[in-house]
This record gives C-alpha cells, structure tokens and sequence, in this order.
C-alpha cells in the first residue's frame, strides 16, 4: 500500500491523539533527550511526534506544556521552515526538487543530524531532530545515533517514529523513552473521515485493517480501481492471467509502477490473511466485500501453503524498495498464487 506523503509540516494534533499529547506534554520539565513513538502504521505517529517537536520549539507554550499555535517559532513548524528542526526520513530529493522514497536511511543522514546537533540555536530554544521510521535507519546509521543518544548536546531532543520498533537494535531502544501512540476506535476513525468528505468509511478502514490515516490514503480512486481489477482475478484462480496483470502495471508510467507494486503486495497479503482467517471458519477482516470468492476458495487452498505463500509475500514487501522489474516481481507473485490452487485440484482425495 503506497502511504508516502510529500507533506513535510506540522499538522493538528488528531482527535484520538489529545489525552496521550496531554499526558506526555505533563512532564515537559523532565523532557527525556530521546523519545521512541511506536505503533502501527497508519495511526499518526508522525502527526504527535510533530506535535511534541512543535511543542519543544515553541516560544509561548501553554500552562499545560502544549503549542501556543501563534508564536513565530510554531508558524515555522507549521509553514516546515524551522531552522532548528530536522525531519530525517527514508527520501531523496532530485535535482528538480522533487521527493522520492528510498528504502532506507543512510549513515549520511545521521551524520548531518550529529553536525546539526552541534550547532547553536537560532530561536534559542531547543534543537529537535525528527526520525521516521527509525527502523529505515542503515546498521551504519544506528550505530553513528548511538553516541548523540549517549551524550545528546544541551537543549537537544531526538524524536523517533517507529511501525516495527522490534527491528530497532536494543541499544537504541534501552536509551529512548517509549510512547505507544493510541488507537482510535472505529466510530471515532470513521467520524474524522467523513469530516474529510470521504465516502464509504467503514469499507475503507476495513482495507486498511482500521488504521484512518492508511484508509484516507486508499480512498484515492485510482487505487480503489487497482484494487478491484486484481481481486476479481484472484477470486478466479483457474481464469487469472499473471502476464495480464503485468501488462497492466507496465501501462503505468515508469516511475509510478513501483508504488502500484506496492499497492498490489498490500492487496495481495489482505486477500492472503482472509483467505487464512475464512479456511479457519472465521471472517475475512480486509476484504469484508468479497465474502462470498472468500468462502469459496478458502477450502480449496492448503493451509501450510498459504502460509508459505504468506511469508513469500512479507519478505517480497521488504524488497519494494530495492531496483526492481515491478512487472516482473508482480508476475512471479500471482504465478505462485494460481500455483496453490493447481496443486489443490491435483492432490490425491482421501476416500
């Protein structure tokens, strides 16, 4: 699923967010250097590690330790121009300005924030240094964080962001003071995309497996589109044309079809987890609108190859961002789906 996003400034703090925001904000005089935010993807973990770097930066703050949202230092984190905040994320910047995601962060990166980090303020504030996601950072990246985490400079805080933080190494994490981002409930994530115009809320987060922000980002059309193509071919193993759906992706222009390759690993590992959770005699939880091909081929696939297909599927997801024929990659994948059903219908009975 494609959830990169070229908005780099601070956005309000979200509904689900403000007890967690307030609790944390609470202790602002004993502020850790390091702060872990974990979570799943798509809750807004970025949006309160902004709130908190607005917060530290923030020339007025509020009696209970928030934002004051008016001073100049809170105009830059919203406009993205602090000069004492850095965002280091897993992107390039090409020569024309713009953004791409890359699939990690180098120890280059790290180094700038070491450098930066020895400066003086310009606010005469605070310095803060944004990761997200932490675990992007390079073996060589962590290891050059390490002694900034050990000896942080005066005035410094280090904020990270971290959807697998059990990837992180240990030593990060024993140096960090860790904020489980809070979950919101489906009323209250369907209520913030409606406010949002978005239609058809409750399908949407049930792709999304009830992440708002992952939902908002798949409300998109065109993704909608690209997902009903490819599960209306799953739902016909025999019938599906991996060379088809290949063509399909090369249609795109070149420097889209790695993020539609994306897209279709994500719906493939939904479709993969309901066709598990439906041969076990439950419900499918992503795909609630394609029950009844659910519950017809969820007999016909043997449960310790879907599993395999599974993981084939996870470790495909963790090389999207390396180069790569994404038509070729999507090809393989669905070769191997239709595969588990040919073996299906040739496997001896038992009488």
């Amino acid at each position: 699923m494609t959830t990169f996003s070229e908005e780099r400034h601070a956005a309000p703090l979200l509904p689900w967010q403000a007890a967690v925001a307030a609790a944390a904000l609470a202790t602002r005089s004993r502020w850790p250097h390091a702060l872990l935010v974990t979570g799943r993807k798509g809750i807004g973990k970025r949006h309160l590690a902004l709130h908190f770097a607005q917060a530290l930066l923030c020339e007025t703050p509020r009696d209970d330790g928030g934002p004051c949202g008016r001073c100049p230092a809170c105009g830059y984190v919203a406009a993205g121009g602090h000069p004492d905040l850095r965002l280091i994320e897993p992107v390039e910047r090409d020569e024309d300005g713009n953004v791409r995601p890359v699939d990690a962060i180098p120890v280059d990166r790290i180094r700038e924030l070491i450098d930066f980090a020895q400066l003086t303020t310009h606010r005469q504030r605070a310095k803060v240094a944004l990761i997200a996601p932490a675990e992007a950072m390079t073996t060589a990246a962590a290891n050059a964080l390490l002694k900034t985490l050990e000896e942080p400079p005066p005035a410094t805080y280090l904020l990270l962001v971290s959807d697998q933080w059990g990837r992180l190494p240990a030593t990060i994490v024993s140096r960090c003071r860790v904020v489980a981002a809070p979950e919101p409930d489906p009323a209250t994530s369907a209520a913030w995309l409606a406010q949002r115009g978005v239609e058809g809320a409750e399908l949407l987060l049930a792709q999304a497996g009830g992440a708002p922000l992952a939902a908002l980002a798949l409300a998109d059309p065109a993704i909608q589109r690209e997902r009903d193509a490819l599960l209306d071919a799953l739902a016909q193993p025999e019938r599906l044309s991996p060379v088809a759906f290949g063509a399909r992706l090369d249609a795109y222009p070149r420097d889209e079809r790695a993020a539609r390759l994306g897209d279709a690993v994500y719906w493939l590992l939904a479709w993969t987890s309901d066709l598990a959770r439906v041969a076990s005699g439950g419900a499918p939880r992503f795909n609630p609108d394609r029950s009844e091909a659910l519950v017809r081929l969820g007999p016909r696939v043997a449960r310790l190859g879907l599993f395999r297909y599974y993981r084939a599927l996870l470790r495909q997801r963790e090389l999207l961002g390396h180069p790569l024929q994404p038509r070729l990659v999507a090809e393989a994948l669905l070769f191997e789906y239709r595969a588990a059903f040919a073996r299906e219908r040739s496997a001896p009975r038992k009488a």
